[in-house]
């Protein structure tokens, strides 16, 4: 979704599952800019959708170790509008953050749960949000939280067909279910 120019514009990097459903639900929110499908996380630059799912297949195979790619979205809003803290909010509600690497009926690392940052600010927000959602699911009965937060590296656009994909595709498939578990205000 390119609404606007939004390249001086700040973003962050969440894997969600697929990132279909994540790309959708992210773009709702008023003062998002951009949300655009794609793969970060992984060892390889430039990545494909076939070479990420071939070196899932590997993966479970055991042909292979290196880390794959997870689907994420690159989210650019702006800060006026929208705050981070609100985002990440939109990210543990739209999921469920403790299934490890899976959500819904899609499974390997390449569906992870994950926020990537660039800035210090984000790692200690994102890391702060963890900690109090995690208070929230575990007074609803869910277990520990398996996101990955790390720095972001070897982000890559998924293909022109992912982009907008359920907006293309209205009975497309979307996997995120969430937990129901509401994100704590302040």
């Amino acid at each position: 979704m390119m609404t606007e120019q939004s390249s001086d514009l700040p973003f962050i990097v969440f894997g969600m599952g697929c990132f279909w459903g994540a790309e959708k639900r992210l773009s709702e929110i008023l003062g998002v800019a951009d949300v655009e499908s794609g793969y970060a996380g992984g060892e390889t630059q430039n990545a494909t959708y076939q070479e990420v799912l071939g070196l899932e297949k590997a993966l479970k195979m055991g042909l292979a170790e290196q880390r794959n790619h997870a689907e994420v979205i690159k989210v650019t809003y702006h800060p006026e509008q929208v705050s981070l803290e609100t985002l990440l909010a939109h990210f543990w509600e739209n999921h469920n953050p403790t299934q490890g690497d899976r959500q819904g009926n899609d499974v390997g690392s390449n569906y992870r749960s994950a926020i990537y940052y660039r800035t210090e600010a984000e790692k200690q927000l994102a890391h702060a949000s963890r900690t109090l959602y995690q208070q929230a699911l575990q007074a609803q009965g869910f277990g520990r939280i398996t996101t990955e937060i790390a720095e972001l590296r070897n982000y890559s656009r998924a293909e022109e067909y992912h982009q907008d994909y359920l907006q293309k595709n209205p009975a497309g498939y979307c996997g995120l279910g969430g937990t129901g578990v509401r994100y704590p205000e302040k």
